[in-house]
């Protein structure tokens, strides 16, 4: 693995507030950790309106998903369309290190079945607090992919968002078209894996989400070891891929 230049949380934190905020976001904190916030931004619109969750962060050595937000919210793509909810920075401790894990060597993705860190905690208390996600997009980095990637968590078999994301970020940036991604089967840069949570020990956020929250989930994954504006790039292709397409159709 080649070694990460850590992005400082508190600088990130301060430019994602301001432009947040400038967006018509409202921002809570909903926790602190070493002297970090934990903090989710939140815009409603008029109206009924499809729920759109997004988070980032989550493990510190992977820089270009928070950084692909903070690019989507200075570009105001969140706009009338959804009512939006973002965590932006889930693991700022692991983040101004450049690690995956949290300060306490703790793979926060793995932690939400039964919270035992202080962030997942946090957020799965923050997470309880908000209504139904319509969609839920999870934006991640992978040093061992050579290419982009994503998970779909469709139990209900609604129309798939995944091969439109794939077909546009293909554009920019290589897809990993193994048949084994990440030890699962993959079919066109895709893994579509058996998400019931009965079924899993350790639970990721996307399984959290799938069990709580929603009935569509995509985790995005881009290769870490692509330049990071391809990275950027790639991310901001994937989400809007995937809101455009699921938007003509929204849930009834």
């Amino acid at each position: 693995m080649a070694a990460v230049t850590p992005l400082h949380p508190a600088g990130f934190h301060r430019e994602f507030s301001a432009a947040a905020h400038a967006a018509g976001f409202a921002a809570e904190q909903f926790g602190e950790v070493q002297g970090y916030p934990l903090t989710a931004y939140t815009r409603l619109s008029p109206g009924s309106r499809p729920r759109i969750y997004l988070s980032a962060g989550i493990h510190g050595d992977e820089p270009a998903a928070p950084q692909a937000l903070l690019q989507l919210v200075e570009q105001a793509f969140f706009d009338d369309r959804c009512a939006w909810f973002i965590c932006p920075l889930l693991n700022p401790a692991g983040l101004t290190r450049g690690t995956s894990e949290n300060h306490e060597g703790r793979d926060l993705n793995r932690d939400y079945r039964s919270p035992q860190t202080g962030e997942i905690r946090a957020h799965v208390a923050w997470l309880r607090r908000q209504p139904p996600f319509d969609l839920t997009l999870g934006v991640h980095e992978d040093w061992e992919s050579p290419g982009f990637y994503l998970y779909e968590l469709n139990p209900d078999h609604r129309p798939s968002l995944a091969e439109p994301i794939i077909e546009a970020v293909a554009k920019i940036c290589p897809v990993n078209f193994s048949g084994t991604i990440d030890g699962r089967p993959a079919a066109g840069g895709i893994i579509r894996p058996d998400g019931d949570p009965a079924k899993r020990e350790l639970w990721s956020e996307a399984i959290y989400l799938r069990a709580h929250h929603t009935r569509l989930s995509y985790t995005l994954e881009t290769p870490s070891a692509r330049p990071l504006p391809q990275r950027l790039a790639a991310h901001v292709t994937a989400v809007t891929a995937a809101v455009d397409r699921f938007l003509p159709n929204p849930p009834v």
